[in-house]
């Protein structure tokens, strides 16, 4: 069963949205607002779309928000949305990384629930900040970590739980992409800019970038945690200031083993995250390139192809999938279940209810694993590749 909105849901009004960042020239703005209409949840009704007062006005305009609700700033947003009888119950925060802490803490201090683009913050000290006030607040708090959403990857999550692989004994993941091959920062590219600038982006370039996208995946599905790791994070590009490619050594507790290789100057390579998980009764495979097919192998037997909507998929990719097999669904879907998981988990808020016990986003706590995973690889890194503790 797909997971739109039921009509129960529906009587009680698509959940009022602001988002904060994403305006004219920004990619992932757009992602976010597609996503967030995909299941007809949500309606964007307010927005501190830029950092630059006249374009976040223009950008409001674009999108039909009313001018009262075309904020200058996040601070000035959060406050006069909490005051009004029709605000908004969630935002969005689709800015670069330096500026997710302050305004998630902006809304989350003003009551409204968070949803917000990864990683969670630029230092650890602020991800434990917010995930305080989080749980102080009691608000609904999602990161957008939209490869988790995908039905495939929910299937390999419950193949794994359910004891298919057997005790779990390598995982791997990989995101190699080749578009900052080049000094793109240096060209006008708005994108490379705050992605290669310490300021806006924290300590980790590529680490930071995709290389958690690797790491979360591989967290989810699996369910395991991270003991230690030895990373070699290198710049490439002359006058780059952050790594542009990740070669990481992993080691998991219980005893599992893995590696981890992400790079953003890998010529040929446009989004090519992958993961292997192999463990003493058999194996997985899946390539983010072709999402919708999920390869399992036991020990001793033919490859089995499991497809989305096909005669092999489980209920819990099936819950997650819009589509009939054969037809492709993959990033914006992806982006959309995180979308709807959290808009069940707001309107569950909004009754009074406990959240049902399906529901799976990434969380607040999730971030703050990953800005633990991006600080232990800079600090081994830094230190001259040696085996530092998570």
């Amino acid at each position: 069963m797909a997971i739109e909105g039921s009509k129960e849901e529906a009587a009680g009004g698509r959940i009022r949205l602001g988002m904060v960042g994403g305006g004219q020239g920004a990619f992932i703005g757009a992602v976010h607002r597609i996503a967030s209409r995909i299941d007809d949840q949500y309606e964007l009704v307010a927005g501190a779309l830029s950092s630059e007062p006249a374009r976040a006005k223009a950008s409001a305009k674009d999108l039909g928000i009313a001018d009262d609700r075309a904020y200058g700033s996040f601070a000035e947003m959060a406050k006069v949305e909490a005051a009004r009888p029709d605000g908004i119950e969630a935002v969005a925060i689709v800015t670069p990384n330096n500026m997710h802490a302050p305004a998630a803490k902006a809304f989350l201090e003003a009551g409204i629930h968070v949803i917000c683009d990864k990683p969670l913050t630029t230092t650890v000290a602020e991800a434990e900040e917010l995930v305080a006030l989080a749980k102080k607040s009691g608000k609904v708090f999602a990161v957008t970590h939209n490869y988790t959403g995908y039905p495939m990857i929910r299937q390999a999550r419950a193949m794994v739980a359910a004891g298919e692989l057997g005790t779990l004994r390598l995982v791997q993941a990989e995101y190699p992409q080749d578009w900052l091959t080049e000094k793109a920062e240096a060209t006008g590219s708005k994108q490379a800019e705050w992605r290669t600038d310490p300021k806006r982006s924290g300590a980790g370039g590529c680490i930071g970038d995709i290389g958690t996208h690797a790491y979360n995946l591989a967290c989810f599905v699996t369910g395991l945690e991270l003991d230690e790791l030895l990373a070699q994070l290198s710049t490439f590009v002359e006058g780059r200031l952050l790594d542009d490619d990740v070669e990481i050594l992993l080691r998991w507790k219980g005893g599992a083993r893995g590696m981890l290789w992400a790079s953003q100057v890998a010529v040929g390579h446009e989004n090519g995250l992958k993961l292997r998980v192999y463990g003493t009764k058999g194996g997985l495979e899946w390539t983010q390139a072709d999402p919708n097919y999920l390869w399992f192998t036991k020990f001793g037997e033919p490859k089995q192809l499991l497809t989305r909507g096909g005669a092999g998929a489980w209920p819990e990719a099936a819950r997650v999938t819009r589509v009939p097999g054969g037809h492709p669904e993959g990033y914006l879907e992806g982006f959309a279940t995180i979308y709807t998981e959290a808009a069940r988990a707001i309107r569950a808020a909004r009754e009074g209810k406990p959240v049902d016990a399906d529901v799976i986003y990434p969380s607040i706590e999730d971030g703050l694993i990953g800005m633990k995973f991006i600080e232990a690889a800079v600090k081994s890194s830094q230190a001259g590749n040696v085996w530092t503790k998570v």
